[in-house]
């Protein structure tokens, strides 16, 4: 818009920016600081005001609009409280890389009164979860700082940032002289070539290169695949980059590659002596409690140059773009003619093999409940390749990353490094709202359900026909297997006897008891019709967790070997004795 004259409240000029920006969906709830903007919302025809029953779902609906669509997901609530029931979503985002934008509104600073409500210094809280915050101190500053926010929150690694907006401001009017339209460079990424031609000399001299790949390659599926298959090396992931690797690929193996992995994955790395790590961290649930063996000979590659060296020592450490990077490598290697695509029939036909048995020995569980690896398996045929996957914390979240062929980028999401319960209701819902052309599949344990279920009250209300799988096990099963191998014993992890029925009564969704596997196919057509209707609806599923994934045991052996020996012998003597007398 450029040079104007006019007079605007500091909350049409919060709703100008965020328009311009592209936010297209804002979430919270109006407080006494915050109405005016509410308001504003409410005369806008780009952007809805989303009411949600507690600023906790707020930001994990924000968070998934950040992962699914090219929307940066947006907060507008009120201040302290509204930003302490937040953190639990600001925080994911802040460690999984996230872009979010949160505004809040501020005490008024123009009456020189002191311990007015909400009035607190939340920027020391916030300065700890975000890449930044601004205090508005004028009207002039609103809509730039709009705009430097959404770079910050973009740029680089993502990461959510915080603007407080006083309420004098947001009320009251000002003379606004320039009123700027939204321009943003992508910002240019300077790739040291040197250490380009040593990973690719490295590459090409390996004899069983592996690639290991994250979060941060979910643009570069395309690169990937185009590296994997020139050195025919085995792909495994993270668990937040689950999606980035098409499961239907022969060389893909699963998420992780050490002792907490499937076992193709543990097979096809076993004799790896050439690591590409491509936007990972080597964080602690990828790694399975850092329990994998990295060989000297690693590449490692993110936009954050703060992760090198941290678990894992590198000996090429590249800080860029993951598919910028991983295609100037490519194109090094091919001019250079450093190595020629040549396919190995031997590992793809291992990997299968290996994907086959393990499968099968899952299919073969007898149980009277509802069998995993036949529920997944069901689950994939009745969802299209683009359609949504979300997953909370818990044992379902290594079952589907064990069991469920993901099979496009940035369609499978999850809570990671700050590993939030509570996270896969609103965040299903965040989802569904910028993805209304796709089903969207919520997995949730009943303990992480019972944190955020409340919130599909904001589904009905909104016509979100969400489909949500409770495997409903009574217990907090993670943690409670976490405890009985090493403790023989379960301490707070037996949760009550919840009734799911009667929260769908309560939220106004449909509800379908999944008792046994016979049952598995018609509870999910229901379910999806139902859901086709604008309805969420609670599947009851009555899930057999007695077989653990490999990820727990292999994260349980993993610790209990680092134990000093006095200690794991103490241990290991303990759940005998325990098992003994019962």
């Amino acid at each position: 818009m450029g040079a104007v004259n006019m007079k605007k409240t500091g909350a049409w000029l919060t709703v100008y920016a965020l328009e311009q920006i592209g936010v297209t969906r804002t979430f919270g709830i109006p407080g006494l600081q915050n109405t005016e903007i509410y308001d504003e919302l409410n005369s806008s025809d780009k952007i809805q005001p989303v009411l949600v029953t507690h600023e906790g779902g707020a930001s994990f609906m924000a968070d998934a609009v950040s992962r699914t669509s090219s929307s940066i997901g947006t907060l507008v609530i009120v201040p302290s409280a509204g930003v302490t029931h937040a953190m639990s979503g600001i925080g994911e985002a802040f460690l999984d890389g996230i872009p979010m934008l949160i505004i809040s509104g501020g005490v008024r600073r123009d009456t020189g009164k002191s311990y007015q409500l909400h009035q607190w210094d939340q920027h020391r809280l916030l300065e700890a979860a975000t890449k930044k915050t601004w205090l508005i101190e004028k009207h002039e500053e609103i809509v730039p700082t709009i705009y430097e926010a959404y770079r910050t929150a973009i740029s680089g690694e993502p990461g959510p940032v915080f603007i407080e907006i006083p309420v004098e401001i947001q009320l009251f009017k000002a003379e606004i002289n320039n009123l700027p339209a939204f321009v943003f460079d992508e910002p240019k990424h300077n790739v040291d070539m040197e250490k380009i031609k040593a990973a690719a000399e490295i590459l090409a001299a390996a004899k069983n290169p592996g690639m290991f790949i994250g979060w941060g390659c979910r643009d570069a599926t395309d690169s990937c695949i185009k590296m994997a298959e020139l050195l025919e090396s085995p792909v495994s992931t993270t668990l937040q980059g689950l999606s980035v690797f098409p499961a239907s690929h022969p060389l893909h193996t699963g998420m992780g590659f050490g002792p907490s992995a499937v076992p193709c994955a543990e097979n096809a790395f076993i004799d790896c002596d050439c690591l590409l790590a491509v936007g990972t961290r080597f964080a602690e649930i990828p790694t399975g409690s850092f329990g994998v063996k990295v060989p000297e000979n690693l590449i490692h590659i993110d936009i954050n140059p703060n992760v090198f060296n941290k678990n894992y020592p590198a000996r090429v450490a590249i800080e860029g773009d993951a598919g910028l990077v991983i295609d100037q490598i490519l194109q090094y290697m091919v001019s250079s003619e450093l190595k020629t695509q040549k396919k190995n029939d031997s590992i793809r036909k291992k990997i299968a093999g290996d994907k086959a048995e393990y499968l099968d020995s899952w299919k073969k569980l007898k149980t009277d409940k509802v069998n995993p690896a036949l529920f997944f398996e069901k689950l994939r045929t009745r969802l299209r390749d683009d359609d949504i996957m979300v997953v909370d914390d818990g044992n379902h979240t290594f079952l589907a990353a064990e069991l469920f062929p993901v099979l496009k980028s940035k369609h499978f999401i999850s809570p990671s490094d700050f590993n939030c319960m509570g996270y896969c209701v609103p965040a299903a819902i965040g989802a569904k709202l910028v993805n209304p052309e796709k089903q969207v599949a919520g997995i949730v344990g009943d303990g992480a359900f019972l944190m955020t279920c409340m919130e599909i009250l904001t589904a009905s209300t909104l016509n979100a026909g969400i489909v949500y799988f409770v495997f409903h096990d009574g217990e907090l099963a993670q943690i409670a297997q976490g405890q009985q191998i090493p403790y023989n014993r379960k301490t707070c992890s037996i949760l009550g006897d919840v009734k799911l029925q009667g929260v769908a009564m309560a939220t106004g969704a449909a509800f379908v008891e999944m008792k046994k596997n016979e049952e598995i196919e018609i509870c999910m057509d229901k379910a999806f019709g139902l859901a086709l209707m604008g309805q969420p609806v609670i599947v009851d599923v009555k899930i057999d967790y007695s077989r653990k994934t490999r990820f727990t045991q292999g994260v349980v052996s993993t610790v209990l070997k680092r134990f000093p020996l006095g200690d794991k012998f103490r241990f290991i003597g303990r759940a005998v004795l325990r098992k003994i007398i019962g």
